[in-house]
């Protein structure tokens, strides 16, 4: 193993870390480095600094983050902008001073305005207004590409940037309240079948439609973008705009989600919708062929994939 590459997973603990963890160990040929929030803070700039000097690293993903759904986006802005950028600006930055040559920046899809061209090509980035709701988390994921893009067209460096849609899968985040839309479908229907309700009422119209990728399969992408060969990926892309979307490149309504999930958790009562609460983005459906012309494409189909994750929230959560 000393041969090995030594690979820092940033974010291990959530669902996108995790997933990568999980894919890198199944490769003999890498060290894995992680470690704990209590035992590194990557909000403080000295600790990140001190951590990358004391370590060896060859390769960067950087997966952690301050995600959340409408509801948390609302709420707490502030630290959505603040925690992404200093979390990132610290991380990237430190790879560079230290020499790491290869680096992964995960983003979102929501770095696209709020009515891009549908699907969503990568050119569609800063070519108009962005959803208001989650507004300050975009700018930081924003501001991150940028980092990447400028760092290597100043210093030679090869830090790639994904943009996935929609995530679900094992470790996601199920708060009742700060969650994203598939983890919260997750729990309003389980807790409505243990509480014996007959009727279940979800935020919005039902009618926007979204695009939802397992992690596994993000995982999957992560290491397909990284692995292909600097010159052969650097000459698909303009240094100005060298990020990838990852994701299936077919969507769904809220409405036909929660109807598969409905399915899956064998709730049998009657699912409203509260027209009251914010929809969000009318529709948000990626642009993928970039992705698939690197030679990816998405392997776990959404209702197998919901199902596997019901059933990993029942088992853990």
């Amino acid at each position: 193993m000393s041969s090995a590459p030594t690979i820092y997973v940033a974010g291990h603990r959530g669902m996108v870390g995790s997933a990568l963890v999980r894919k890198l160990e199944k490769d003999v040929n890498v060290h894995i480095l992680t470690v704990e929030r209590e035992d590194l803070d990557l909000l403080n700039q000295k600790q990140v600094k001190d951590f990358f000097r004391q370590h060896r690293i060859d390769q960067v993903y950087l997966a952690a983050a301050k995600v959340g759904g409408i509801h948390a986006n609302n709420h707490f802005p502030a630290e959505f902008i603040y925690q992404n950028l200093q979390i990132q600006n610290n991380i990237i930055h430190a790879a560079h001073e230290n020499d790491v040559q290869k680096l992964l920046f995960l983003g979102s899809s929501c770095i696209y305005p709020r009515h891009a061209p549908q699907p969503i090509p990568e050119g569609a980035l800063l070519t108009g207004p962005l959803e208001p709701t989650n507004e300050p988390y975009a700018i930081a994921k924003i501001a991150g590409i940028k980092l990447c893009e400028s760092y290597n067209r100043q210093y030679g460096r090869d830090y790639r940037s994904v943009m996935p849609t929609n995530l679900y899968g094992p470790n996601d985040n199920y708060h009742p309240e700060n969650s994203h839309v598939v983890p919260a479908l997750i729990r309003r229907f389980h807790e409505a079948l243990k509480n014996h309700n007959r009727e279940i009422v979800i935020w919005g119209s039902g009618n926007p439609r979204r695009e939802f990728l397992h992690v596994d399969d993000m995982a999957g992408a992560c290491l397909h973008v990284m692995t292909l060969d600097p010159s052969f990926y650097q000459s698909q892309f303009d240094p100005m705009s060298s990020h990838v979307n990852v994701g299936t490149g077919t969507d769904c309504s809220i409405r036909e989600l929660a109807e598969i999930i409905a399915r899956v958790s064998g709730f049998k009562g009657q699912v409203l919708f509260d027209t009251t609460k914010p929809d969000g983005t009318p529709r948000k459906l990626l642009d993928v062929s970039k992705l698939t012309a690197l030679g990816w494409v998405a392997e776990i189909p959404l209702e197998e994939g919901l199902r596997e994750t019901y059933r990993w929230f029942v088992e853990n959560v």
